[in-house]
């Protein structure tokens, strides 16, 4: 079965007669192909950029490649067609090929310092084994790794690195070496210089960006994944800490009430900022859209930037082509213009992913 869909493709703002022929895009008409789309706009598909489909709503491991299946149903489900899962705990690369899960970019498990992460979910090695960490993590993955550059230090209640400045940018290093790119989970003002500096590829959060630090990620082409939804619930991190650890409470809030104008800052620099969720544990799955509102409305970033921070871009990024001829058959059409009013992309009309009508 071929499928016909007609519409003005993003980003060209083009009418065109679109073809999927099982998971192939042409524009040659194909005889005989059903209409599934006759108006509209045209999107390939979103990307969630930070994604855990490895981790259990509640913060566990999934216990079952059809638990995970389901998790990402619901970014599937609200057009997400692409997924960079930035670090699972329970391995699943027999979804891979899934015809009915995004298309998957996959980072392994997390690296972490021993006891200063969250339990069960990442892989905790001591300073001495992190490069063997990350060679392992890059075989286990396909095309990342993660690596927990900062947590909580609770000797010195607050935040504080991983690990010493010359083993995180040994890490960069191993994986670079093993022939993927290196992603980072940082909050803190030190870890994100250290590992900026050390030429991580991207940076996962980033509430410790400096000005002058998002200037050198403007200038290496590192990526910034703010994960807005995520430095929302900072508050709540802050009410539980605050008895035992009142510094560390303080700094939290301080990070989340100036993030607006630390991604504001990256994107006005120029520094490539991608969508991202970090759903998985306590954030639920299929929220790409209220990403997206998030920075366009309090971070500033134009509707078309954000759209292209979660489409064609964000699929560029991660290895996956557009609506190009012999590209993917990943696709999400919206009745009305994105660009003109971005809350549309809360709706998606029509969502076909792997030539598989999803919607």
């Amino acid at each position: 079965m071929a499928w016909h869909v007609r519409g003005a493709v993003l980003p060209d703002d083009e009418v065109r007669d679109i073809y999927l022929v099982g998971d192939r895009v042409t524009f040659e008409p194909v005889p005989g192909a059903e209409t599934i789309a006759d108006r509209g706009f045209v999107l390939p598909g979103l990307v969630d950029a930070h994604c855990h489909i490895g981790i259990a709503p509640g913060g566990a491991p999934v216990r079952s490649l059809d638990e995970a299946r389901g998790l990402a149903a619901a970014d599937r489900d609200a057009g997400v067609l692409a997924i960079r899962d930035a670090g699972s705990p329970f391995p699943y690369p027999e979804l891979d090929d899934d015809p009915d899960v995004p298309r998957l970019v996959r980072a392994g498990r997390h690296i972490a310092p021993p006891r200063r992460y969250l339990r069960d979910i990442g892989v905790e090695v001591a300073a001495a084994g992190v490069t063997a960490a990350v060679t392992a993590q890059a075989r286990a993955g396909s095309g990342w790794v993660k690596l927990v550059g900062d947590w909580i230090d609770r000797g010195a209640g607050d935040l504080a690195p991983a690990w010493d400045p010359a083993t995180m940018a040994a890490a960069v290093e191993a994986a670079h070496a093993a022939g993927v790119r290196a992603a980072v989970h940082t909050f803190s003002e030190s870890a994100v210089e250290i590992m900026v500096r050390a030429g991580v590829d991207s940076v996962e959060h980033g509430t410790g960006l400096s000005l002058d630090l998002i200037d050198e990620m403007a200038r290496r082409g590192t990526a910034l994944v703010p994960t807005m939804i995520n430095i929302a619930t900072f508050g709540d991190i802050a009410d539980r800490a605050r008895e035992r650890f009142p510094g560390y409470a303080k700094h939290m809030l301080a990070l989340r009430d100036g993030f607006p104008d630390v991604v504001r800052a990256a994107y006005e620099a120029g520094v490539p900022v991608y969508v991202g969720t970090d759903a998985g544990g306590g954030i639920n799955h299929g929220l790409a859209a209220e990403e997206m509102l998030l920075l366009h409305e309090r971070a500033g970033m134009s509707p078309v930037d954000v759209l292209a921070a979660a489409s064609w871009q964000g699929r560029q990024w991660l290895g996956f082509a557009g609506l190009v001829e012999g590209g993917p058959a990943d696709l999400v059409v919206y009745d009305s213009d994105p660009r003109a009013d971005l809350r549309v992309v809360r709706e998606p009309r029509r969502i076909v992913l792997r030539g598989r009508i999803v919607r």
